[in-house]
C-alpha cells in the first residue's frame, strides 16, 4: 500500500462546551484507526486537546482511548509529530516520553515524503493585540508554569474549562453586527497567513505547501511561487484533515 502523510488540528478534546467530547473523541480515534496502515506520518497541527496541564507524577484525567491509539500507532512505526498550539501549550515530556510522539512548540519546516512543507498552529504567527501578547508570555513563562503546578489541580482544571466554556460560547452566540465583525477578524487573519506565507515561500522557493490551524475554517489558497497555504479546519463541527500522497494534497472530510 502506497504511504501517505495526514495533518489535522483542533480537535479541542475533553471540551467542557461539548456535550459529546466522549463521542469526539471516539471520532477521532476511528480515523486514526483508518489510516493505520496507510500513514507513514500524521502531523497534529495543535489544539489537539481543549486543556492540558502536565504535572510532574500525575496524569491528568482523560483522553486514554486517543493516547492510546498514538501509542499503537507510533509502536507500529508511524512518525507522528505534535505542533504544541494555544490550548495544549503546557504539554512537557509525558507525550513524548510514554507515547513516542515527537512534540514541536512553534513553526516546524520539514520534509514530507520527499516534499519541504511549513507547518504551525498558527496563532503566533502574526501581530496580536497587547492582550494576547501579555497572556502568551505569561502562560510560557517558566515561573509561572511552576506557580500554577502549586496550585491543587481540582482548581485549575475547574478554572480553564470554565474559560474556555466562556471563550466558545461567546463566539457561537454572536449574531447581527458582531458576527460579521467576528466573520471579518476571521478573514484578517487568513489573510496574514496568506501573507506570511507568500513572503516565506517567495524567499524558500522549495516550499510547497505552508499548513496551519487555529483558524476552525478550512482553505486552500494558491501562493505566487506555486507553493500552496492550507487551514485545517477543526474537529469540532467540520471533521477535516489533508492528506499527501507524496504529490498531492488534498483536503477531506471524515465521515466516519
Amino acid at each position: 500500500m502506497e504511504k501517505k502523510a495526514y495533518f489535522l488540528s483542533d480537535t479541542h478534546l475533553g471540551a467542557a462546551y461539548f456535550p459529546d467530547s466522549r463521542e469526539r473523541e471516539l471520532r477521532v480515534v476511528r480515523f486514526l484507526d483508518s489510516i493505520k496502515d496507510s500513514a507513514a506520518e500524521i502531523y497534529l497541527l495543535g489544539d489537539v486537546l481543549d486543556y492540558w496541564y502536565e504535572y510532574r507524577y500525575v496524569v491528568p484525567r482523560g483522553y486514554t482511548r486517543f493516547f492510546g491509539k498514538l501509542a499503537e500507532l507510533s509502536d507500529s512505526g508511524v512518525k507522528i509529530t505534535w505542533l504544541i498550539g494555544n490550548h495544549d501549550i503546557w504539554i512537557f515530556d509525558y507525550i513524548p516520553t510514554e507515547l513516542g510522539v515527537r512534540v514541536v512548540d512553534g513553526t516546524l519546516v520539514t520534509d514530507v515524503l520527499g516534499t519541504t512543507m511549513l507547518m504551525a498552529h498558527g496563532d503566533g504567527v502574526w501581530q496580536h493585540n497587547t492582550k494576547f501578547r501579555i497572556l502568551r508570555s505569561l502562560f510560557r513563562n517558566r515561573l509561572c508554569q511552576h506557580l500554577f503546578a502549586a496550585i491543587h489541580p481540582r482548581w485549575t482544571v475547574a478554572f480553564a474549562n470554565a474559560w474556555s466554556r466562556h471563550s466558545r460560547s461567546s463566539a457561537t452566540s454572536l449574531t447581527g453586527e458582531a458576527l460579521q465583525r467576528h466573520d471579518a477578524v476571521v478573514d484578517r487573519n487568513i489573510d496574514r497567513l496568506l501573507q506570511f506565507s507568500a513572503d516565506y515561500c517567495a524567499s524558500h522557493p522549495e516550499c510547497r505547501f505552508c499548513l496551519f490551524g487555529h483558524i476552525h475554517r478550512t482553505t486552500d489558497l494558491p501562493l505566487p511561487s506555486g507553493a500552496r497555504m492550507i487551514i485545517l479546519g477543526d474537529w469540532l463541527t467540520a471533521f477535516t484533515y489533508a492528506e499527501f500522497d507524496g504529490t498531492d494534497m488534498t483536503l477531506k472530510k471524515f465521515n466516519g
